[in-house]
């Protein structure tokens, strides 16, 4: 089931699994105050993402977007791919539950890895801040993006591990 915590507390809990490596040190690196990452992720207008490539077949997106209300969300999963989902400026809610309890609205598309689901009042709310961090495994669907005290602005970076 998804971790989440404050990324330092998230990082320790999950060190021994080589598949996040390559993740880790990209989110520290990122977090750093004054860092090249920081600079970079801070210059994405809002509305656009950047891809970054990392090492072991893992690969960031960088984005800014405005918060939606939970109308606007949807639940989603992925089978290849593991999400590390880390805010780095702003605050969202994000919903989470297990895929069993979830009914499939759009099929598996292979190349998007990605699975859509419908609404469930049932799952899980979590309240993530600048510096917290989720990892989203292949069975949990995800509702990241909404608002939570009213509209706002994101900087998030999703850190897509291969599962195997």
């Amino acid at each position: 089931m998804a971790i989440f915590a404050p990324f330092a507390q998230l990082s320790a809990q999950a060190a021994n699994d080589p598949r996040f490596t390559a993740a880790f040190a990209y989110v520290h690196a990122l977090l750093a105050p004054g860092s090249e990452g920081r600079a970079r992720i801070g210059a994405i207008e809002v509305g656009s993402s950047k891809k970054i490539d990392l090492a072991g077949g893992a690969f960031a997106i960088e984005q800014v977007y405005n918060t939606k209300q939970r109308p606007d969300g949807f639940f989603e999963s992925h089978r290849n791919y593991i999400d590390v989902q880390v805010i780095v400026e702003g605050e969202e809610l994000m919903e989470v539950e297990d895929i069993a309890r979830l009914t499939v609205t759009q099929p598996f598309i292979e190349d998007r890895d990605f699975i859509k689901y419908a609404h469930t009042d049932l799952a899980s709310v979590l309240k993530v801040r600048a510096g917290d961090a989720t990892i989203f495994f292949p069975e949990d669907g995800h509702m990241p993006s909404l608002q939570w005290k009213g509209p706002g602005v994101v900087r998030k970076t999703v850190v897509k591990v291969p599962v195997a």
